[in-house]
């Protein structure tokens, strides 16, 4: 059992592809955790979509074992941590975990916005920061100017920041011996009650649910009764291990370790991440700290291409939330979709990522509607209603105000881009904040409605600055706004899956593009079809579907016009007759397509 001095827990935090996890590769293969065989690219991204994606999604814990040039034995446990702004709650529960972090910075792109973002997350927790300069072997590499960067944009001492090449390898030896040297050991006790976090939990279709925690204070050991001082409930611990990087059991973890234990917990709903657990007869005083749950701030709905499909549904999307706490869901049904149920999200890309999973794992066709947000109603009576779905929105007179969930904006932007960014975020009714310098990169800090950010912003960002600009935001409150909920009407019927939140002095643009977007899309009848788009009873915009025609009077050859006209007034009187019942099926592709609409 390694002692709490020759102990060290770190994290690795940087920007989206600046290479923590080739990094963590590199570490694995120096202290001889995997054998060469064993050994793959991103070994900690273990699901199929974060390899193909080359993105981390969940954050990943391996415990090595690191002989130093003092010729003593470390027991370091390494922390890979995502790096883009949705999955930023993983950040902060594994810095939560750890004493100290690597801040690894792309030597030839510099400081960007989530490197910055990830910095305070981690000075929030109190941890000793190395930086590490990444891809020094690449030919564009400026690891002098870059440090200069650090200092200036972070304030960060980088003159003990290390030159290092993850692919390569170069330098990793130094990296491993700066921790060991300026990293802190864990300052717990280890004769104490015990007190342990809860960091994360999975499913595991053959162990039940696993826990993985950092010990604080004490022993957790196999056989052991804990009890997860949120819920009060009591469990028998079945088995104790760390993951080297593969799962491996041990008699017991003791304080300043990171490992995981099963306790024959059916389902991940019990286990609060951020909760303490303590022993059931010698409890500590009192709980730790822990983290802010995860709030869902994008929403969306998902149902079924095929209505056969909705059980099917309901269970992956079970499972999938066995693996992801921060998803939440419930069902709801829709007068043009069918059955299916809202999902809340903490962001575009968690959408896409949680739709893709759904298609894969699970082979489920899906319709995904236009994401909205949490809008908070203020009713004339003293109530507050949180409204999730457009189409659920209350009577206009029985609002007193609406408030919208708005985002504070760190953008940072090449010079010659600045322009189309700032016009950007103007369209988007954006408030600039700040506007700094560092070198020829602009700092941009903007207040935005978050309604205007879940549609396009984060392609239009990329595609105005040609992917240069890195953005990252945080939640900054409510505020009133003058919003008004669109709907959309076909052959005088609503379509609630189409209905939107928009703001005033865009609701008319927005609504004729849908109008226009669903006259291309919808097949045409034998009958006129009006597509339009209103504000309560007021029509704001529409578009006209034109009639097929029958050629009545094909029959004919010469004789009397009247006879021609007799049947052409025939067919007029079926055509409003027709229009009067007439049913207007959209077709599933309309829907999707309508709803990817852009402000193009």
């Amino acid at each position: 059992m390694t002692d709490l001095a020759h102990k060290r827990n770190f994290s690795i935090i940087a920007h989206i592809d600046h290479g923590k996890s080739t990094l963590a590769d590199r570490m694995i293969e120096f202290c001889g955790g995997l054998s060469d065989r064993e050994m793959q690219e991103q070994v900690l991204d273990s699901m199929e979509i974060e390899r193909e994606r080359g993105i981390t999604i969940k954050a990943q814990t391996v415990c090595l074992t690191y002989k130093s040039k003092n010729g003593k034995n470390y027991e370091i446990n390494l922390m890979d941590t995502p790096g883009h702004v949705d999955f930023s709650y993983e950040v902060s529960r594994s810095l939560a975990a750890c004493e100290g972090s690597l801040l690894v910075v792309d030597s030839t792109q510099g400081v960007e916005a989530q490197t910055l973002a990830n910095v305070y997350l981690a000075v929030d927790a109190d941890h000793e920061i190395i930086p590490v300069l990444n891809k020094i072997d690449l030919p564009a590499s400026e690891p002098d100017r870059i440090k200069k960067q650090i200092e200036d944009v972070i304030g960060l001492d980088t003159s003990g920041a290390i030159n290092v090449s993850a692919k390569t390898g170069i330098g990793i030896d130094e990296v491993l011996e700066a921790i060991i040297e300026r990293l802190p050991a864990p300052k717990k006790d280890p004769n104490g009650p015990l007190k342990a976090l809860l960091v994360d939990s999975w499913y595991d279709p053959y162990l039940g649910v696993m826990i993985l925690v950092r010990v604080h204070d004490g022993k957790l050991s196999k056989g052991m009764k804990v009890q997860l001082m949120s819920s009060g409930e009591i469990h028998h611990i079945d088995h104790v291990g760390k993951f080297l990087p593969k799962a491996t059991k041990v008699d017991a973890l003791t304080a300043g370790d990171i490992g995981y234990f099963t306790a024959s917990i059916k389902t991940v709903a019990e286990t609060n991440v951020g909760d303490t657990i303590t022993e059931e007869k010698n409890p500590t005083s009192e709980p730790l700290a822990g983290f802010k749950p995860s709030v869902p701030v994008v929403f969306s709905s998902l149902f079924p291409v095929d209505a056969a499909d909705f059980e099917e549904l309901r269970d992956s999307l079970a499972k999938l939330r066995l693996n992801d706490a921060s998803f939440a869901y419930e069902a709801e049904s829709s007068a043009a979709l069918g059955f299916g149920f809202r999902c809340g999200f903490l962001g575009l890309l968690h959408l896409e990522i949680i739709q893709e999973r759904l298609e894969r794992e699970f082979n489920l066709d899906l319709i995904t509607t236009a994401p909205s947000v949490v809008y908070r109603l203020h009713m004339t009576d003293g109530r507050d209603i949180e409204l999730h779905n457009p189409s659920d929105m209350p009577e206009v007179t029985n609002i007193d105000f609406i408030e919208e969930p708005w985002i504070k904006a760190t953008i940072l932007v090449p010079d010659e881009h600045l322009g189309g960014i700032l016009t950007l975020c103007t369209d988007r009714r954006g408030e600039q904040l700040d506007l700094t310098y560092v070198g020829t990169r602009a700092m941009v800090v903007y207040r935005l409605p978050l309604n205007e950010i879940v549609f396009d912003f984060y392609d239009k960002l990329k595609s105005t600055s040609k992917g240069y600009a890195s953005f990252d935001y945080q939640m900054d409150g409510y505020r009133e706004s003058d919003l008004v909920k669109v709907t959309i009407l076909v052959n005088s019927e609503v379509v609630d899956a189409l209905s939107f939140m928009a703001h005033k002095s865009q609701s008319e643009s927005r609504g004729r593009t849908i109008c226009d977007r669903l006259k291309d899309l919808i097949p045409r009848q034998l009958f006129k079809i009006a597509v339009q788009a209103a504000i309560g009873g007021k029509v704001i915009a529409r578009a006209t579907i034109s009639a097929l025609r029958k050629d009545v009077t094909a029959k004919c050859y010469g004789g009397d016009i009247s006879r021609k006209r007799k049947l052409l007034e025939k067919q007029k009187k079926g055509k409003k007759k027709m229009r009067q019942f007439g049913q207007v099926e959209i077709p599933q592709s309309a829907f999707l397509a309508a709803l990817k609409m852009s402000d193009n």
